[in-house]
């Protein structure tokens, strides 16, 4: 489990995890078919087979979105795009591509490729559903699935980032004007557009009594929203950490701990008189490993007095390191991949700082307030 998701497959080398959020939509989506959809379109059919053909109707549904976003995926890693993850949560899915395409060209090949796979799997259920009949449950479920695939694809489409139609606006925009910034500032702002009016729909829905569906575009158009305003601001943070040096963050001001000292010591010591929450363990100059607050807890209290640091510690084989050059960006993917809130700083095998989200927060707390990070 990573966080709210569960690991539960790897797919040409690329994990898929499933946001705990997707359970609810699951059985949502389950709820509508079973007794809604169906009953309303097939009302002789017997009670367990709504239910029944609902279940599988959903399950194909979201392989039908995972494919979605496998072929986002597979045109990204052909492109030298690297792929951390799919998740699959309540408003789909999502490919995880750890970097900003290179060119406008591969922006709109990687953005396509999705809404592509939905229409093609839109046609394969539609020839399933004649070749079985759509009048049969069989028929009737692949006949609903090329109607959401269609769907699904159509959607997608709507220029509004980040949608795959706003990432396709935004490749032509940058195409024009050769500006990355600019064009994702476009693109979010027709995003922006987009989820008003899908708010606008919603509200108007509610009015006419059709409460479920005015809640759901309402609950859709703030979500994108969001999606939009966050994926420009993650460009502008990405553009102004990419000429900041790790040396220019990182603190050389910092307590150390010994391998051999007892936890009780290092708690009476350092813990409880300052603010920081990690420790790096040095023996002689060589950095042994760190010992943060989370490894303390872990050992019972009465222990404390007879465990060594050495024994608590996460050792410096486990440990990733950033070097004083690398770039702001490389700092926060190797924290993001870790889920660490520090990193050792290590310039030719030598402990020289420590870096901490903090210290990048503050970073671009004073940029926003000189009015250089915008």
């Amino acid at each position: 489990m990573a966080g709210r998701a569960w690991r539960v497959a790897r797919i040409l080398g690329i994990d898929v995890y499933i946001d705990s959020s997707w359970l609810l939509i699951f059985i949502l989506v389950v709820w509508t078919l079973a007794f809604g959809y169906f009953p309303a379109a097939f009302p002789h059919w017997p009670l367990w087979q709504y239910w029944v053909i609902g279940i599988a109707t959903a399950l194909l549904f979201f392989v039908s979105v995972l494919l979605h976003e496998l072929s986002h995926s597979v045109v990204a890693r052909a492109q030298g795009e690297p792929v951390a993850r799919i998740t699959l949560f309540i408003f789909g899915g999502a490919a995880e591509i750890t970097e900003e395409p290179k060119t406008a060209g591969k922006e709109f090949r990687m953005a396509v490729a999705g809404p592509v796979s939905s229409f093609v799997q839109a046609a394969v259920y539609a020839v399933l559903a004649a070749l079985v009949g759509s009048r049969t449950p069989i028929g009737a479920m692949f006949h609903y699935l090329a109607l959401i695939n269609l769907g699904l694809g159509v959607f997608n489409l709507v220029p509004g980032f980040p949608l795959d139609g706003g990432r396709v606006l935004r490749s032509i925009v940058w195409g024009i004007s050769h500006d990355l910034r600019q064009a994702t500032r476009v693109a979010s702002w027709a995003g922006q557009t987009v989820a008003f009016l899908l708010v606008f729909l919603g509200i108007l829905f509610l009015l006419t009594g059709n409460w479920l569906n005015g809640l759901w575009f309402i609950f859709i158009g703030w979500f994108l929203r969001g999606a939009a305003i966050s994926s420009y601001r993650q460009l502008v943070l990405r553009d102004a950490m990419a000429d900041v040096r790790v040396s220019r963050l990182m603190s050389k001001e910092y307590a150390v701990a010994s391998p051999d000292e007892k936890l009780e010591d290092l708690v009476e010591t350092y813990v409880t008189r300052r603010t920081q929450h990690a420790y790096p363990v040095l023996d002689g100059d060589k950095l042994v490993g760190i010992i943060c607050l989370h490894d303390i807890r872990k050992v019972p209290r009465d222990r404390w007095s007879t465990t060594t640091v050495r024994e608590a510690m996460t050792p410096a084989s486990k440990l990733l390191t950033v070097s004083p050059n690398d770039d702001g960006n490389a700092l926060l993917a190797r924290m993001a991949s870790s889920d660490v809130h520090q990193l050792p700083v290590l310039e030719n095998g030598q402990l020289v700082g420590m870096v901490t989200r903090s210290d990048v927060v503050h970073f671009l707390q004073w940029q926003t307030e000189l009015g250089t990070y915008a």
